[in-house]
C-alpha cells in the first residue's frame, strides 16, 4: 500500500528566528514495556542455560522459574504481543526439554508421559480402494443418521480399507473403547455450543480419545490443539499445567473454534480442514481457485497433504463408528464415564501425599487430572483437583493435618505391625519427636496397625524422581560382577535404569571400566527393617537359597504391597532377587496385589 502524499509544509519566514533543533540526547524516548520485559526474561533464560550446561541444575531450575514468573506476574497480556508469545513458548519448551534429560524441580514433578497421536500414523498410509468396501459403504451412508454431511469418495473408501486392516482396526477399536469415558460429556458440550455432535469423531481420528496424545508437530490433547491456537481459546499453559490435556476444557475450546470456522467458511468439511491446517491456509486455497468446496480443493491439490487426508480419515471413522455391526465393532465393551469429586487447592500439594490421604495410587490421580504435567499441583491458588468419587471428605480431613506450606514434602504412613516411632523416623529421615508432635502422640505411645501418621519431612531431605518413587539419601555401594549391565543392576534393586545411569553419570548399558556403582534404595514402609546392601557373596547366596528351600521353610506366597520391591521382599525373606526371579517366571516389575512364590 502506498502512503498518501502529504502537502509540503511552507518554510518559516527568515525574520522569525527558529529554535534550534534538539540534540539527539535531549529527545526523550518512551521505553517499550514489552522490550523491557523480554530483556528481563531473556537474562534469566540465558543464565538458566549456562547453569544447566555447567551442571548446576538447581540454579538452572531457579532461573527458569524466575523467567516464567516474570512473564506470568507482569501486567502485560502474553496474548497481546507476538514477542511475548514467542518468549513464553521458548522458555516453556526449553524448560521441558531440559527436564526430560535430567533437570528436576526440588518439589518433585514427574512430567506426564505423552502418547503418539494416531492421526500421524493414519496420515502416512496409502491403501487401495476396494470396490466391494466402497459399494458397501455407499449403501450404508443412505441409512446412516448423522448431523455431519457424509460423502463417499475414493479417499474415504481407502481409509475404510485401512481401518479394516489388523493395524488400523486396532487403532480404531482402542479409540472406540476409550470413547465411552468421554462420549456423554463431549456430546453434551458440542450440543450446548451449537455444533454437530458427530464432530466427536474428529477427536477420535485425531487422538483416539487419549488426553496425553502428542503429534509430531506439537499438537496436544484429545482435540490436538497447537499452543498458539489453544491460548486464543482460553486454554492455559504453565510449567505445571497444560489445559490442552483437560478433556472438558479442551472440548469446550474445540467446539468454540469449530463454530468460528464454520461461520467463516459455511461448510463443515472446510471447517475441519481449517481446524487441521489453519484458516489462513484454507482461505488462501479458496481464493486461488475460486472454489469453496473441499473435494474440489482436494482434486486441485492446493491443500497440504496432511489436510487432504484429514477430512477423509474423519469421514471414514464416522461411517464405521456409526455402523458398528456392519464392521464387526458391536462386540466392543466401551469404558464408562469416571465420576469424580472436585476440591479447590490453594497451595502446591504432591499427588503422592494426596494418594496417601485417600488410599489410592498416584497414577489414579494422574489419570483423573491429565492436565497436570507433574506430580504436584500449581503454586498458584485455585487449582481444581479431581479426586475419585466419594473421597472429598476423607481428603479434606487428612490434608488439614498437614501445614499448607509442607504439602509438597510431608507424607502419610500407614502403620504395620512392629512399627515404632523410631523405626518410622528412620525410614523417612525424620525424628520420633517430630512425628509424635505432628500426631499429638507421646514418644512411647503404642501404634495401632492400619492407623495413619503424618510424617514431617524437612524440605530437601528426600529426593523425588520421574517414576514417582522416593529414594534413600545414602547410596548403597554395589560391586560389579562379570556380565552386569545397567539393566541387570536396575532389575536387582528394582529401580529404573535411568536412575542408575543418573546416580553414576553413565551413558548407555555398559559398565565397562567400573568396579562399583552406587544405588539409592527405594524408601518403603519396611525399608528400616531390610538390609541396606545386596553384595551377597556367592556362598551367602547359596546358603540363603538352601535355607529358603529346606523342609523347615515351606513354600510361602507373598502378596505384593504398594511400594515393595524385589530387593525389599528378598531381604525380608532372607533370599535373593535372583531366586525370586527364578521362582516367579523371571518377574521384573511388581504390581500391588501380585502374588510371589517364596521358596
Amino acid at each position: 500500500m502506498v502512503a498518501p502524499t502529504q502537502a509540503a509544509t511552507p518554510a518559516p519566514p527568515e525574520s522569525i528566528p527558529q529554535p534550534p533543533a534538539p540534540e539527539p540526547a535531549q529527545v526523550a524516548k518512551t521505553p517499550d514495556p514489552v522490550d523491557a520485559l523480554v530483556a528481563q526474561v531473556e537474562k534469566e533464560y540465558q543464565a538458566g542455560q549456562e547453569n544447566y550446561k555447567a551442571g548446576r541444575h538447581e540454579e538452572a531450575r531457579r532461573n527458569f522459574d524466575r523467567a516464567f514468573d516474570l512473564l506470568l506476574s507482569s501486567n502485560l497480556d502474553i496474548n497481546s504481543d507476538p514477542r511475548l508469545e514467542r518468549e513464553f513458548d521458548r522458555v516453556l519448551e526449553t524448560y521441558n526439554s531440559f527436564e526430560r534429560v535430567g533437570l528436576r524441580p526440588a518439589e518433585g514433578s514427574s512430567e506426564q508421559k505423552s502418547e503418539p497421536a494416531p492421526i500421524d500414523e493414519a496420515n502416512e498410509v496409502t491403501y487401495p480402494v476396494d470396490p466391494n468396501i466402497k459399494a458397501k459403504a455407499e449403501a450404508e451412508i443412505q441409512s446412516t443418521r448423522s448431523d455431519l454431511p457424509l460423502m463417499m469418495t475414493d479417499q474415504v473408501a481407502s481409509y475404510i480399507n485401512y481401518f479394516s486392516t489388523t493395524r488400523g482396526r486396532t487403532i480404531l477399536e482402542n479409540a472406540l473403547i476409550r470413547s465411552g469415558r468421554y462420549d456423554q460429556m463431549m456430546r453434551k458440550t458440542l450440543k450446548e455450543e451449537g455444533v454437530p455432535q458427530d464432530l466427536i469423531y474428529l477427536a477420535q481420528a485425531e487422538s483416539g480419545f487419549h488426553p496425553l496424545a502428542l503429534s509430531r508437530v506439537g499438537a496436544r490433547g484429545i482435540w490436538q490443539f497447537m499452543a498458539s491456537r489453544a491460548r486464543g481459546y482460553g486454554l492455559q499453559r504453565s510449567l505445571w499445567v497444560d489445559e490442552r490435556q483437560d478433556p472438558e476444557k479442551a472440548t469446550r475450546a474445540a467446539a468454540h473454534h469449530l463454530k468460528d470456522l464454520y461461520q467463516q467458511f459455511g461448510d463443515w468439511y472446510l471447517a475441519m480442514a481449517a481446524y487441521n491446517s489453519g484458516p489462513g491456509t484454507v482461505q488462501s486455497a479458496v481464493k486461488r481457485t475460486g472454489y469453496a468446496d473441499f473435494w474440489e480443493l482436494y482434486r486441485r491439490n492446493v491443500l497440504p497433504r496432511e489436510t487432504r487426508n484429514y477430512v477423509p480419515i474423519i469421514v471414514a471413522v464416522t461411517i464405521m463408528a456409526k455402523n458398528p455391526a456392519q464392521y464387526g465393532l458391536d462386540h466392543l465393551e466401551r469404558e464408562k464415564p469416571v465420576p469424580y469429586d472436585t476440591v479447590t487447592v490453594d497451595n502446591s500439594v504432591d499427588l503422592r501425599l494426596v494418594a496417601e490421604c485417600i488410599d489410592v495410587s498416584p497414577s489414579e490421580l494422574q489419570e483423573l487430572n491429565p492436565s497436570l504435567l507433574r506430580m504436584t499441583t500449581p503454586q498458584a491458588p485455585g487449582f481444581k483437583l479431581r479426586l475419585p468419587a466419594g473421597t472429598q471428605e476423607k481428603f479434606e480431613t487428612a490434608i488439614a493435618v498437614i501445614p499448607p506450606e509442607m504439602r509438597v514434602w510431608w507424607r502419610y504412613h500407614k502403620v504395620v505391625p512392629g512399627d515404632t516411632l523410631s523405626s518410622i523416623a528412620g525410614t523417612y529421615r525424620s525424628t520420633p519427636k517430630a512425628i509424635a508432635e505432628a500426631n499429638h502422640l507421646e514418644d512411647s505411645a503404642s501404634l495401632a496397625p492400619e492407623s495413619k501418621l503424618a510424617i514431617p519431612i524437612v524440605p530437601g531431605k528426600h529426593s523425588t524422581t520421574e517414576d514417582g518413587a522416593t529414594y534413600a539419601r545414602h547410596a548403597t555401594r554395589y560391586r560389579i560382577r562379570k556380565g552386569d549391565t545397567v539393566q541387570s543392576v536396575a532389575d536387582n534393586f528394582a529401580v529404573p535404569p535411568a536412575m542408575v545411569r543418573r546416580w553414576n553419570r553413565l551413558k548407555g548399558e555398559s559398565l565397562r571400566g567400573r568396579s562399583v556403582v552406587y544405588v539409592h534404595l527405594p524408601i518403603t514402609p519396611k525399608a528400616d527393617r531390610v538390609a541396606r546392601a545386596s553384595n551377597f557373596s556367592k556362598s551367602r547366596q547359596k546358603k540363603a537359597v538352601q535355607a529358603a528351600q529346606s523342609p523347615k521353610n515351606p513354600v510361602v506366597r507373598h502378596k505384593v504391597k504398594q511400594g515393595e520391591t524385589l530387593y525389599s521382599i528378598a531381604s525380608v525373606y532372607k533370599t535373593t532377587v535372583d531366586a525370586l526371579k527364578r521362582d516367579n517366571r523371571n518377574v521384573a516389575t511388581l504390581r500391588p496385589g501380585m502374588v510371589l512364590v517364596i521358596r
